[in-house]
């Protein structure tokens, strides 16, 4: 082993580094008490829980709670573990091999496959983006009345904020994610006391209802609350923020990495699953319960909650939760354009074009979906992003399980075999699921 590691540490130096300006920039200590570590390591775990509770998943979580009640409670918490697992694989991915899962991607595989996925990684993220920066210009129009389309082009600005607070040092992005995380979180909780739900129905709801897949319907908001929640581009973020540490490459400085940076995404995902599980929580005590079935759109819900919960105050709290995490979605969606474009393209650009160009990439497609659409489509284009999202997710999953399951990049910290069983059969689900709901909205439109 030593003389792999050795050989290890040879080969990156002859590499491109990962996010290269921050890369191994936050000292880590190498001995000292567990909470020491624990929090020199915590960090990157949150910026991709950001992903798990941007607005997307308020959009399908909105959807399915107002029209079946608590009954995907169990696809949150079935796309939640799924989530915690592929995270972890992620961890070690970055940690042990010094790469992210997009340069693995182009080293690996010939250069038309690498390019395809750079499309389907980019197509993802647009998606993802559209999500984020619609969100963000619905929150500042039932806050401030500002117009969608300014608003769209105010969330634009976020690539400025990155640029600034990476010159001060990672730890003030993170710092600021936390913030934002906070606010999501507080606000959610008082939501959640507001509507006083029925906490035996929300138990029933986390056992999986067979109903979900044979529901065309009920499928797609499913596959949504999915794709939503496992996002394609936070693997590809997660395998390069994790090399942010400066830990030892050694087999017990790895060791360490993986296993703090584990804690940190696994403790970040928790809370995420609380926010989305708070989310629909309140759609279905609040609409489903009052017979308003069809609530999916975020400014209807905005409107109905505080007539409905009698509450002065609830909808200014939902739209400022809705703010916060749209914003924190843009920040580290940015990131990972970034990580996809370099990874994949291997491109020497400064750190403020590459950010430009990424910016461009997501928020051009949003400015004119949004312009075409206008405030009564941004629903259905919010469903139907995580719908795409989830569409994609396969295309990352397989080469992330594929690589942590390759003993000759990997080594000693190969997945172990139950491991493997276990990542290989949550890719196949993931791939299943999509087959299926492809299947039925085939099935559905030929039947009209």
């Amino acid at each position: 082993m030593p003389n792999e590691l050795s050989q290890d540490r040879a080969h990156l130096s002859t590499l491109r580094l990962s996010l290269p300006e921050v890369h191994s920039s936050l000292a880590v200590p190498h001995n000292g008490p567990f909470w020491r570590s624990l929090l020199a390591f915590a960090g990157p775990g949150f910026l991709v829980a950001v992903g798990y509770m941007d607005p997307g998943n308020w959009a399908t979580d909105l959807a399915g709670g107002s029209r079946y009640n608590y009954s995907l409670l169990s696809v949150i918490l079935l796309s939640n573990l799924i989530a915690v697992l592929l995270q972890a694989l992620c961890v070690r991915l970055g940690v042990v091999t010094g790469r992210d899962l997009a340069q693995q991607c182009r080293e690996s595989y010939s250069r038309p496959v690498s390019f395809g996925l750079w499309i389907v990684a980019e197509t993802a993220i647009a998606a993802c983006d559209l999500a984020e920066v619609i969100g963000s210009a619905i929150a500042l129009n039932l806050l401030f009345h500002i117009p969608l389309i300014w608003g769209v082009c105010i969330t634009a600005l976020d690539v400025l904020l990155i640029l600034f607070l990476q010159q001060k040092g990672f730890r003030y992005i993170e710092a600021l994610v936390f913030a934002l995380i906070g606010v999501i979180g507080v606000c959610f909780g008082l939501e959640v006391l507001f509507s006083h739900p029925n906490w035996l129905g929300i138990a029933h709801g986390l056992v999986p209802d067979p109903q979900i897949v044979r529901d065309p319907t009920m499928l797609y908001i499913a596959i949504s609350i999915l794709g939503a929640t496992v996002m394609p581009h936070n693997l590809y973020l997660h395998s390069a923020i994790v090399q942010t540490r400066s830990f030892q490459r050694t087999r017990d400085g790895m060791k360490q990495a993986i296993r703090y940076s584990t804690i940190d995404s696994t403790v970040a995902l928790t809370f995420a699953l609380f926010v989305n599980a708070a989310i629909l929580i309140v759609s279905a005590a609040t609409f489903f319960r009052s017979g308003h079935s069809e609530v999916a759109e975020i400014q209807q819900a905005h409107h109905l909650l505080t007539p409905l919960l009698g509450v002065t105050g609830a909808s200014t709290i939902f739209a400022l939760a809705l703010l916060a995490s749209g914003q924190n979605s843009t920040l580290t969606g940015t990131l990972a354009g970034q990580v996809v474009m370099e990874g994949f393209l291997d491109l020497q650009l400064k750190p403020w074009l590459r950010r430009l160009i990424t910016r461009a990439l997501a928020i051009i497609p949003a400015v004119i979906v949004t312009a075409i659409s206008g405030e009564s489509g941004t629903a259905k284009l919010l469903l139907l992003s995580q719908v795409i999202l989830s569409m994609q997710l396969s295309f990352a999953v397989f080469p992330l399980v594929q690589f942590t399951s390759d003993k000759t990049k990997m080594g000693d910290f190969v997945n172990a075999s139950w491991l493997k069983v276990l990542s290989w059969s949550v890719a196949l689900l993931i791939a299943g699921l999509n087959v299926w709901l492809l299947y039925k909205v085939f099935q559905s439109s030929g039947t009209r």
